[in-house]
């Protein structure tokens, strides 16, 4: 569970109304993708909302069976065991959110990368089991995304030489978190949240009011260094706090560098806001592998992203479309 986000659940009041069928609901579930789900939305129907809301989480469970590599039946897992022998015919929504994560590697300069998991198989952050550098340096040649070969005419992925594993855990949660919002739509929903761990999308406001999103502290959990109000937007937030043990006096965490499968340190955590859940799951590792001042750089360039970063010395850092006023 990553427990990252202070949502508006806990800083604003649910909104009173004369209406007595209509109100805002809430589910929170734990478990799905390894994480905690929380779906708010407003119904005017209490039946309806509460079917929109199952629906939400079918098919997050539905996402997770297909691209969870814990599970040696996914459509993931079976990429990983044969892709490097044969191309392999995938669905669609794999191939995209392939051909995704090979862009973003692309706008990131190689620091998002899935084929990460080359080397971060071998670390098990609960068993506090790390990769040696002997075996390290063994994987290491397997991460390089210009290994994954797609196929468009045919479908297909392919991996372009032995020892290569792609893990979508960068970038994942955030599609799920798409997937659900695509749900509530289709079911005229039109004031909602869906969060995943650190990954949030939100359709609508809170009928006059936006909604708030708190970034935590990366060290204190119960404090908030930002509060940002949005609309019609998501926020993914990572940091070194998630998933990580500490071993003398050096931090091992889920976010490994792809140069050097070491697990990255440049910040502490990023949190990115933009269109897609997706979008903003798939960019917010970038700070981390190549340092604030160029992450920001390149959340800069791109006009629909914004970011807010912590430096492992505590320095709070913006972009200019949140850099508060001096």
């Amino acid at each position: 569970m990553k427990p990252l986000l202070m949502l508006s659940l806990a800083l604003l009041p649910l909104l009173q109304t004369g209406t007595a069928r209509a109100e805002w609901m809430e589910r929170v579930e734990d478990g799905i993708m390894g994480t905690r789900i929380v779906v708010e939305l407003w119904a005017t129907d209490r039946a309806q909302g509460s079917a929109a809301i199952e629906a939400v989480l079918a098919e997050m469970r539905r996402v997770d069976q297909a691209m969870s590599t814990y599970k040696p039946t996914s459509e993931l897992s079976i990429v990983n065991a044969r892709a490097a022998q044969e191309p392999i015919k995938i669905s669609q929504e794999l191939f995209d959110l392939l051909s995704t994560s090979l862009e973003y590697s692309r706008i990131t300069d190689g620091a998002f990368d899935v084929t990460y998991a080359s080397v971060g198989y071998m670390y098990d952050f609960r068993k506090h089991v790390r990769p040696d550098e002997k075996q390290i340096a063994a994987a290491l040649p397997g991460i390089n995304y210009r290994h994954v070969e797609l196929d468009r005419k045919n479908g297909t992925v392919h991996f372009a030489r032995p020892g290569v594993r792609i893990d979508l855990g960068g970038i994942g949660k955030g599609h799920a978190v798409d997937r659900g919002i695509a749900v509530l739509q289709a079911r005229g929903i039109d004031h909602a949240l869906v969060t995943a761990g650190g990954d949030s999308r939100i359709i609508g406001d809170r009928f006059g009011k936006p909604w708030v999103v708190g970034i935590r502290h990366p060290d204190r959990k119960d404090e908030v260094i930002a509060r940002i109000p949005l609309e019609d937007a998501a926020l993914s937030t990572s940091g070194d706090y998630e998933r990580y043990f500490d071993e003398n006096g050096v931090r091992y965490h889920h976010i490994i560098n792809p140069k050097t499968g070491h697990s990255a340190s440049k910040v502490r955590s990023a949190t990115i806001i933009g269109p897609t859940a997706t979008r903003t799951d798939g960019l917010s590792k970038t700070a981390f592998v190549l340092g604030p001042e160029k992450a920001i750089e390149i959340y800069n360039r791109l006009e629909d992203v914004d970011a807010v970063l912590v430096t492992p010395e505590g320095k709070v850092l913006y972009t200019e479309g949140l850099a508060p006023p001096e």
